[in-house]
C-alpha cells in the first residue's frame, strides 16, 4: 500500500475508508491524538508516544479500547503494509459513537491511525516564521483534535511565504508554535517555556532538553518573551516532524545565527539519535 487508514479494526487506502457520521469527532472534535515518524519501519520513540497518548486521553476520560502493549503491536504490525519504511504515523482515538449529545457517550473509544510516507528533515535549512497571538484554550497541555487556532496560524504562516508560527499571549509570553514547540539560546543555554497547561510537552521537546544536558548546554525551563525571541542568539523549532530547526527571519525581521557551531552540534546530536534508533 501507498498509505492505509485503520478504524476500529477495519483499514485500506486511505481514500477508500469510511467512519461513521455519529462518532463524537464530528459534533465536538471529542478525541486526543498522537504522531511520530517511522524509518525503516522502526518507529521512532514509540513508548514516549504512547504514554503521552493515553495521558491525553485519561486527563479527558476517555476510555482507550486497547492496552499501550496492544496498540504498539498494532502500529508496528501496521507500518509493515506500506511498500515504504519512511512513514508518518498518526493515531487518535474519539470518546465514542452516539447521537449527539453533550455529556459523555458511555463506552469505549474509536481508534483511528493513518500512515503516509514521509521524510525527517535533516534541519540544515533555517526557516521562516511569523508571531501570532495564541487564542487557544487553557488545555493545550493535552494533544485533542481541536486545532482551528493552529490550523489558522499555520495559514497566515503559508500565505507569508513562512514554515511555521510562534505563539504568544497578552504581555508577550511566548507558548509555542502552531505544530511544534519553539526555544532560545541566549549566552549559550537553552530557554524553553514550561509545561504547564499552555503548551503541549512535545516528545521533541524532552529529546532536545536531554541531548543539551548531556553536551553540557545549561537548560532553563522558564517563561520567556517576544523581546527574548527577538533578541535571542538563536531561534530552535522541534517538532516529531522536524527534530531541531533554526529560525532565521521572525515577521520578516532577521534574527539569530549568532551560535552557529552550537546549533549544528544540537542539531548533528538529535539526528544522529534518530538514525541510530531506527537502523
Amino acid at each position: 500500500m501507498k498509505n492505509l487508514g485503520y478504524y476500529n479494526g477495519k483499514f485500506d487506502e486511505l481514500e477508500k475508508m469510511t467512519v461513521p457520521m455519529n462518532d463524537r469527532v464530528h459534533w465536538f472534535g471529542d478525541g486526543v491524538y498522537d504522531a511520530g515518524p517511522c524509518r525503516n519501519y522502526n518507529i521512532f520513540a514509540i513508548d514516549e508516544h504512547v504514554d503521552r497518548f493515553f495521558n491525553s486521553a485519561a486527563l479527558l476520560d476517555i476510555v482507550m479500547p486497547l492496552t499501550k502493549q496492544a496498540l504498539k503491536d498494532l502500529l508496528q504490525e501496521l507500518v509493515r503494509k506500506l511498500d515504504t519504511g519512511n512513514q508518518f504515523v498518526y493515531y487518535q482515538v474519539t470518546r465514542g459513537t452516539g447521537i449527539r449529545n453533550h455529556v459523555f457517550t458511555p463506552g469505549k473509544g474509536n481508534l483511528w491511525v493513518t500512515l503516509v510516507p514521509a521524510e525527517i528533515s535533516d534541519g540544515t535549512t533555517p526557516i521562516q516564521v511569523i508571531t501570532e497571538p495564541d487564542t487557544r484554550f487553557y488545555h493545550c497541555n493535552i494533544k485533542t483534535v481541536n486545532l482551528i487556532p493552529s490550523v489558522m496560524a499555520a495559514e497566515h504562516a503559508k500565505q507569508k511565504g513562512c514554515k511555521e508560527a510562534i505563539f504568544y499571549r497578552p504581555g508577550g509570553r511566548i507558548t509555542e508554535c502552531a505544530h511544534s514547540n519553539c526555544h532560545i539560546i541566549k549566552d549559550g543555554k537553552l530557554y524553553t517555556a514550561p509545561t504547564d497547561e499552555l503548551i503541549l510537552p512535545g516528545i521533541a521537546r524532552a529529546h532536545l532538553i536531554r541531548k543539551c544536558k548531556e553536551l553540557g548546554i545549561g537548560v532553563s525551563e522558564t517563561p520567556y518573551y517576544l523581546k527574548d525571541l527577538m533578541n535571542a542568539e538563536e531561534i530552535l523549532v522541534t517538532s516529531s516532524s522536524n527534530f531541531c530547526l533554526r529560525v532565521d527571519y521572525i515577521d520578516g525581521q532577521k534574527v539569530g545565527g549568532k551560535q552557529s557551531a552550537l546549533f549544528e552540534k544540537i542539531r548533528k546530536t538529535l539526528l544522529d539519535e534518530f538514525l541510530q534508533a531506527t537502523n
